[in-house]
């Protein structure tokens, strides 16, 4: 087999692992966006009751009521760090992913410069051992005339 044959199978390789870390960037690209996008409803969420409680309590609100505001807001208070924590992880794994791919997409480039090269080399050699052959049969035809 050519070397440039196996450099092939390398490349393959390589390209189908660029390809499935690209696969998997754009996973965690959708994941993050989701996250944030729950996370930015959660904000809208909270501001509202916010508002809402600061619009009750300015014209009075009994005990109970104002208890059971600030507990609601409290565990969306919760909610939102938690959310906050996950975009954080999911941005994260995305940044890592994002390595990977560039990493292989690298690897994949490199092989395919290889690949090129020596296609390029073999291509050459072809063409100069044709060249020679060539060269050959027209000294044997000269020779063949003058004898």
């Amino acid at each position: 087999m050519r070397a440039s044959k196996q450099l092939e199978l390398v490349q393959r390789v390589t390209d189908d692992e660029e390809r499935r870390r690209a696969e998997g960037l754009a996973t965690r690209e959708r994941r993050v966006a989701e996250c944030e996008a729950k996370l930015a409803e959660l904000q809208r969420y909270h501001a509202g009751y916010q508002k809402e409680f600061a619009k009750h309590a300015g014209g009075g609100m009994n005990g109970a009521r104002l208890r059971e505001f600030q507990a609601f807001l409290a565990r969306l208070g919760e909610a939102l760090r938690q959310q906050t924590e996950i975009v954080d992880r999911a941005r994260i794994e995305r940044d890592a992913e994002l390595a990977g791919w560039r990493q292989a997409a690298q690897r994949a480039d490199m092989v395919d410069h290889v690949v090129k090269r020596r296609k390029d080399e073999e291509r050459r050699a072809v063409e100069h051992e044709e060249q020679r052959e060539s060269d050959e049969r027209s000294l044997r035809r000269h020779t063949r005339h003058e004898q």
